[in-house]
């Protein structure tokens, strides 16, 4: 085997990129109104503008993805709603792990680690959220009832605060924390050590080691 494995594919890393910078810009230009006295610049055109122009490449880059990696797709949605007991194991042991460094109580993980998962669970079901609102607001706002556009805003900011959390969470373990080291790496090149995913997802990478026997 060689001492770096692929974790990610060139699409799903261009995809990656482009759906974070447009969220971050989208999370910016919301929270504008969750902070007193900024809400005056929510109203502000350019701001509005800003905000319609990132939810356009928000959903426009799944949509160009999906049909060029409709089996890669496929696994990362089965993964996302597939959970077991080992998850809630996991669960338990990540205070442990991620403040003190115990990985005595963690399970064997896949391709992504439970904490992954649920961050791409929340990706999918906020995003669906995001874009069926932000689109009933942006063009049915003068045909929906005021009860309707009420539902949405509700249901949009409530996915805003869930997503927006998780985005900081997500972008901290990501960047910053020591054990998490080259998660950075994995999603900038494709590409982590063998250490790194013996250790963090053994049963991945003992699935692609027998492949490769196979293929030998």
């Amino acid at each position: 085997m060689p001492q770096e494995v692929e974790k990610y594919s060139k699409p799903t890393r261009i995809l990656h990129w482009v759906h974070l910078v447009s969220f971050c810009i989208l999370f910016l230009t919301g929270l504008v109104l969750f902070v007193p006295g900024l809400g005056i610049i929510a109203q502000d055109s350019v701001t509005r503008v800003i905000h319609r122009i990132a939810a356009v490449f928000f959903i426009i880059a799944p949509l160009i993805y999906i049909p060029m990696n409709l089996k890669a797709t496929w696994k990362g949605i089965k993964e996302a709603f597939s959970w077991s007991a080992a998850d809630i194991d996991w669960l338990k042991a990540a205070p442990a792990y991620y403040f003190s460094g115990d990985e005595s109580g963690m399970p064997p993980q896949g391709a992504m680690n439970t904490g992954q998962r649920l961050w791409w669970l929340i990706v999918l079901v906020s995003g669906v959220l995001f874009t069926i609102t932000g689109l009933v607001m942006w063009f049915a706002k003068t045909t929906a009832s005021a009860a309707v556009l009420q539902w949405m805003v509700l249901i949009h900011d409530i996915a805003f605060i869930l997503a927006g959390s998780m985005l900081l969470l997500h972008i901290y373990l990501g960047l910053i924390h020591p054990l998490m080291t080259e998660a950075w790496k994995a999603i900038y090149k494709g590409t982590i050590s063998v250490g790194y995913a013996k250790k963090h997802h053994a049963k991945w990478y003992e699935e692609i080691a027998k492949e490769k026997e196979v293929k030998s």
